[in-house]
């Protein structure tokens, strides 16, 4: 399982969150903007997938609803972060690991929707399964989502 925790340790007055986002961004080579610096913060910061909403109440109202989707865009088109599909037909977003790059994901992992605090977990750990395809179908993304109720509750 992949957890993010937020350990903040101070630096010569900048803490370790604030390097790793402004690495990932510069990585990307992506400009450092306070919506990307904030929305990439929230990651690192939760344990789970966030969607669009989430990230929407927890920035409060510094960044409106066309900033959140392009700065998510953005990151979906560089690898930083991956998107989950649910029942209801929305949308989760949850960090990639290192090895995705722009326009290549390599987040192959099952998922896992708890029923109770619908917490999402990335679970690499878990093998996602081999489909066979009938000849001449190519393979693109597999999503597969479990739900249940999750470890914590």
């Amino acid at each position: 399982m992949v957890y993010f925790q937020t350990i903040p340790v101070r630096e010569k007055g900048v803490t370790m969150q604030a390097e790793a986002v402004d690495d990932i961004l510069k990585r990307n080579q992506l400009s450092v903007t306070d919506s990307r610096k904030k929305i990439l913060e929230l990651f690192l910061g939760n344990n789970g997938a966030l969607a669009h909403s989430d990230i929407e109440k927890k920035t409060g109202e510094k960044f409106d609803r066309v900033t959140v989707y392009r700065t998510l865009q953005t990151f979906v088109e560089k690898g930083i972060v991956h998107t989950i599909p649910t029942a209801d037909n929305a949308v989760l977003y949850a960090l990639c690991k290192d090895d995705c790059t722009s326009g290549h994901h390599h987040d192959n992992h099952v998922h896992f929707i708890c029923d109770i605090c619908h917490t999402t977990y990335c679970l690499d750990s878990v093998v996602t399964p081999e489909v066979k395809l009938p000849q001449g179908f190519k393979t693109g993304t597999i999503d597969v989502v479990v739900t249940g109720i999750c470890k914590n509750c």
